[in-house]
């Protein structure tokens, strides 16, 4: 990359074996479900999450929204996390697009849903007054509250929950991969008691372009049709897809080097006067920090002395920074961070 970009893993720019695999790949009308990249790299997304099926779509965001599309049909109710993704930054399109209602519960400190929230927002399906409740959606790892894994064991008490009461369970795993890192387990383990899960390519794993959806055949297959009719249908998106491949066999047993950029960071900028660094929230490759109450600057003012020296940081608010650690990220970039937040607060 042409700088140091620590705004999100969103920046990731394609690897060279990507560009060179997106170069060469061959291609047919996905649609007609004839690209045989495409239909490799759903194959193996399956594979490596332990489902039937695989779906290839845009982004991350439509993975979600295709997902509970499909599970819900108009006036249907979602429970989720007031902090989550699919709430917070994925412009409602659950209600705009699918009619489908939200019950937010709160999600704790530790990134999990209470059972006992759960079981309490679940509507009774005899009384008119209500939606009916379908479907739980996760955040693994829940990114609102720092970026932290949700366990195996929690995973499956949730999993064990939507049985009893009959609903299913969505993960919104864009980063799931780090999530199973962090955790040093099988994403398979961490995604088995979920209906269906989405992860997106790009953040982490650096592909330019798109995420996958998995679930058993039959979901995929109604998925399919969703997909289709939110304008995803892909023709020659074997190009997209070899780099997708790329990042599944290449990039996801590289990311405990982005989570151990992370804490040298983290590490470095605890040293410097005025900044208070969330060591608590140090799980993946994610670093919380905020400016203590003396420093007479905002994090819009540090962010623009920082891109004077070609470094990209980007504050939440006017207090707190989120920085993000990736494959173009190297130990000697975090040493500049650290020394130029330094010149910055001096």
């Amino acid at each position: 990359m042409d700088r140091i970009d620590l705004r999100s893993d969103t920046v990731t720019w394609p690897t060279p074996a990507m560009r060179e695999a997106m170069a060469t790949a061959p291609v047919g009308d996905d649609v007609y479900g004839e690209d045989p990249t495409v239909n490799e790299l759903e194959h193996l997304s399956a594979e490596m999450l332990g489902k039937e099926a695989a779906l290839f779509v845009a982004s991350g965001t439509m993975g979600n929204l295709v997902a509970i599309l499909t599970h819900c049909g108009r006036g249907d109710e979602i429970i989720l996390g007031d902090k989550g993704h699919t709430f917070l930054h994925e412009v409602g399109g659950a209600a705009a697009f699918g009619g489908v209602h939200s019950y937010l519960v709160p999600v704790q400190a530790d990134g999990t849903l209470a059972l006992e929230d759960i079981r309490a927002a679940v509507r009774d399906p005899a009384d008119v007054h209500y939606p009916l409740t379908r479907l739980i959606v996760l955040e693994n790892p829940q990114c609102g509250v720092g970026g932290i894994p949700l366990t195996p064991s929690y995973m499956a008490q949730v999993g064990a929950l939507a049985q009893e009461l009959g609903l299913r369970l969505h993960v919104d795993g864009s980063r799931i991969f780090n999530a199973a890192t962090a955790l040093n387990c099988d994403v398979k383990e961490l995604v088995a008691p979920a209906h269906s899960v989405s992860f997106c390519l790009s953040k982490g794993l650096c592909a330019p372009v798109g995420a996958v959806l998995v679930s058993d055949a039959d979901f995929i297959r109604r998925a399919r049709r969703v997909r289709k009719g939110l304008g995803g249908g892909m023709r020659q998106a074997g190009i997209l897809a070899a780099a997708g491949l790329v990042a599944l066999r290449e990039m996801t047993c590289r990311l405990h080097e982005d989570h151990a950029n992370a804490r040298r960071l983290a590490e470095g900028l605890a040293t410097i006067p005025g900044l208070e660094v969330r060591m608590d929230r140090l799980h993946i490759n994610m670093v919380f920090l905020r400016l203590a109450d003396a420093v007479p600057l905002s994090t819009s003012d540090i962010a623009a002395r920082l891109r004077r020296k070609n470094i990209y940081v980007e504050g939440q608010d006017a207090r707190w920074f989120r920085l993000v650690t990736h494959y173009w990220i190297r130990p000697s970039h975090v040493d500049e961070v650290v020394a130029a937040f330094r010149e910055a607060l001096t």
